[in-house]
């Protein structure tokens, strides 16, 4: 692979990176906290869930509710 394609590759990431952000309105950083609070947020119905699946009187909605809530929020930003 010659340099000049390592180069064009470099940028079409870069770009890439920061279209998608702009493409819902926020900047790098912004988007980033948006799906790190988002995956943790999934991490935490998952969890629910986990319980629940154990001990099923625990958590009876929690997951789905969660999961309602997260769906909302991704229909709100569009």
């Amino acid at each position: 692979m010659s340099d000049s394609t390592q180069v064009s590759q470099k940028q079409s990431f870069f770009s890439a990176m920061r279209s998608h952000p702009a493409s819902v309105g926020e900047s790098y950083f912004g988007h980033m906290r948006f799906a790190l609070r988002f995956a943790g947020l999934l991490f935490a119905a998952a969890g629910a869930a986990l319980v629940h699946a154990v001990l099923p009187a625990l958590f009876e909605r929690t997951a789905s509710q969660m999961i309602r809530r997260l769906y909302a929020m991704i229909e709100t930003r569009h």
